[in-house]
């Protein structure tokens, strides 16, 4: 904890709180887009001890909450196969299809694993030669070296029986996306230092540019976060928009260029649809011709699964920023943790997860007035 405790002091995240109230003249509307960030600032409660007029939007960060409906069901039907060894890390077990979630394909006989690397998914084909095994490769730019490796050893050392199932999405085009929205309301963002940590921040140039907004690379600790919105704050107030980084102690603008690396060579760019948001163009990752072998796409052709939202989730209002999870007339009634009707309640980095880890309960107002997402 020595290390933590330093961006944790409690003297000076109420000196912090000191200057943003000293510095915010006016209201001002901020998304973290991280979950992680999310989870941060509302366990700490730091979004309700912020002054009146600051309000933080939490944005569509998290990977596994944003995972469209049509590849969780693509995953349950793989998994489901005799043949299939399916692997994933273990917050993508309860995260709700069409018919069910794969904690549900396990309990009925498939062999479904929590694996901790995408190199375990590798190796497990590489000692089991005649089964099928296929890893869940979800996530942001954060975990896409990781997967791209795994591809590259399995190529190298001729296992076969090795596939991805690929979800993986881009920050960068879903800023842009929120920002061209009719009925946005970020005024600056808090980028995720982890993403930026791999791709540094010169993606971001561009957006700050364009759109005239103030975006701040931002750590995940309690100081971070305020420090974080506190840059933000004064440029807002001054009428700059420029690139901040406050997590200097992990990121730099070039990022790490071995990782972008991997990424480039075995990934390409592609439109990717977002869990309750819509399509959003170059915002995914697929694997490159060379390595379509290794697609589970292909491999099972599960290319044409169709799926139904459950309606009485508004996860992508929630994702959006346009909604809270106590906007929602199912949150903690009929949608908990136990019984989730959409990811964002059961992912560890969901909005609706942490506003109930939290103790925030519905509000009056939920129950008879329920926000529909928004549709693109």
């Amino acid at each position: 904890m020595k290390y933590l405790d330093e961006y944790r002091d409690p003297m000076l995240a109420r000196r912090l709180l000191s200057e943003l109230r000293a510095t915010a003249t006016r209201p001002w509307s901020i998304m973290e887009v991280c979950g992680g960030q999310t989870h941060t600032l509302v366990r700490q409660g730091i979004d309700e001890l912020l002054p009146a007029g600051i309000r933080m939007i939490h944005g569509p960060g998290c990977p596994v909450c944003v995972t469209p409906l049509e590849m969780i069901d693509r995953a349950v039907s793989i998994a489901a196969r005799p043949e299939v060894v399916f692997t994933s890390y273990g917050d993508m077990l309860r995260v709700p299809g069409t018919t069910g979630d794969l904690l549900g394909v396990r309990a009925r006989g498939g062999d479904v694993r929590v694996v901790y690397s995408p190199l375990d998914a590798v190796t497990i084909a590489r000692d089991n030669p005649g089964r099928e095994v296929v890893f869940f490769a979800v996530g942001f730019e954060t975990t896409a070296p990781a997967n791209a490796m795994a591809i590259l050893h399995a190529a190298t050392t001729g296992v076969d029986n090795f596939s991805v199932l690929v979800s993986h999405v881009l920050v960068p085009p879903a800023i842009t996306a929120i920002l061209d929205a009719p009925d946005n309301r970020v005024q600056g963002f808090l980028a995720a230092g982890h993403v930026c940590a791999v791709m540094g921040w010169t993606e971001y140039e561009p957006i700050v540019a364009r759109y005239r907004v103030p975006i701040v690379v931002t750590g995940f600790e309690p100081l971070d976060l305020l420090e974080g919105i506190l840059m933000v704050v004064r440029q807002l107030e001054s009428g700059r928009a420029e690139l901040g980084n406050q997590y200097v102690r992990a990121v730099r603008r070039s990022g790490n260029t071995a990782a972008q690396e991997a990424i480039r060579r075995v990934f390409r760019v592609t439109e990717r649809t977002w869990r309750g948001i819509g399509a959003i163009p170059a915002s995914g990752l697929a694997l490159a011709p060379e390595f379509a072998g290794y697609d589970a796409h292909q491999r099972f052709s599960v290319h044409d699964t169709r799926s139904a939202e459950n309606p009485d989730c508004i996860a992508g209002a929630i994702l959006c920023g346009t909604a809270l999870p106590t906007d929602c007339a199912a949150y903690g009634v009929r949608c908990t943790p136990r019984n989730p009707l959409g990811a964002p309640m059961v992912s560890a980095e969901g909005t609706c997860a942490a506003f109930y880890t939290a103790g925030r309960r519905p509000s009056t107002a939920a129950v008879s007035t329920p926000v529909r997402p928004r549709r693109t």
